[in-house]
């Protein structure tokens, strides 16, 4: 008599590990919002929560993750959270996922996560039977990494202020933003603004009183509506983009607004921008000096986070550079 095979039962896969790295200080994050999120994910992941206790905390998080046999890692806050964790994983195989948490989440609308947390935690749930990490590209500002932007300039100097009123970036959003734009444009811009010197590798040095890198499209958001500066340029590409504005003039704001604003045009074609396309490397330096001849600085931002001040940076793409998940 031939043997039978024994039974086999059908077994659940096993469950895959997360760890959320919260930011508890980012805009619309809560206690309730972070209970409600892990509960809702635990249905279809074994998962752990662990909330930032300072600034950098989350890259520290995600390099322990590397080692500890995560799946996935959960940047549950702003865009900071995620530049955090992208420079704790960044050439790794370890996917990154993102919970929108903070006022603009220009991460999260780029990949096509959905804005509200609610909607974006039913997506992630939705991604675990469809598990298909992919890689994005990175650029680097000097040992710094950042995922959409870096700025020097004024784009900088709005970052920093915002920065420093945190009550009113989360009370007035965009509107805060808009107010701290056109305060450092008169205060700091309009009669001594730092300049700076661009040098891309194959082509032509530019100066100008900002600089921005950007590796994807669009920059940032106000409200709902897209802000553009650069155009050609994609998160998975293998390059950045970069523009300059080449002076700080009152008559050139106009203009300049009415296209970052306008939806159909990119501030790329005006008169005082300067662009370069594909880039892979770069360097910014300041030309300005300070009355006792040493180099006047620029404030730095990356990702929406001011990162101090510089007289000289480098510029870098890094294709590939993080494993996502969205």
């Amino acid at each position: 008599m031939t043997p039978k095979l024994p039974h086999l039962r059908h077994r659940k896969p096993q469950k895959k590990r997360m760890l959320i790295i919260v930011n508890p200080y980012a805009t619309t994050v809560s206690d309730r919002l972070r209970n409600l999120v892990v509960y809702a994910l635990q249905g279809r992941f074994e998962v752990e929560a662990v909330s930032t206790q300072a600034q950098n905390h989350a890259t520290e998080l995600s390099r322990e993750a590397r080692d500890r046999g995560y799946d996935v890692v959960v940047a549950f806050g702003g865009d900071g959270t995620l530049n955090e964790v992208a420079n704790g994983l960044a050439g790794s195989d370890l996917p990154v996922a993102v919970l929108p948490g903070g006022s603009t989440n220009v991460v999260c609308r780029t990949l096509g996560i959905p804005n509200d947390v609610v909607d974006a935690t039913e997506h992630l749930l939705s991604l675990a039977d469809d598990w298909r990490p992919r890689r994005i590209d990175l650029g680097k500002v000097d040992d710094r990494h950042f995922v959409f932007a870096c700025g020097v300039g004024l784009d900088a100097t709005v970052v920093r202020r915002v920065d420093e009123n945190p009550k009113l970036k989360a009370k007035a959003g965009p509107y805060y933003y808009s107010w701290a734009g056109i305060s450092g444009f008169y205060r700091r811009y309009l009669l001594k603004a730092v300049r700076v010197r661009v040098e891309v590798p194959g082509a032509s040095s530019v100066e100008g009183v900002t600089a921005i890198a950007q590796n994807s499209d669009p920059l940032t958001y106000f409200a709902s509506k897209p802000i553009r500066v650069c155009d050609g340029i994609a998160i998975d590409d293998g390059t950045l983009s970069l523009a300059v504005l080449k002076r700080a003039a009152q008559r050139d704001m106009p203009t300049l607004i009415g296209r970052l604003l306008g939806g159909k045009k990119t501030a790329v074609g005006h008169r005082q921008v300067a662009f370069f396309d594909d880039v892979m490397s770069a360097t910014v330096t300041s030309v300005s000096q300070e009355k006792d001849g040493t180099v006047k600085p620029f404030p730095v931002q990356v990702d929406g986070d001011y990162i101090g001040d510089r007289t000289a940076v480098t510029l870098a793409a890094e294709p590939g550079a993080l494993t996502i998940v969205a």
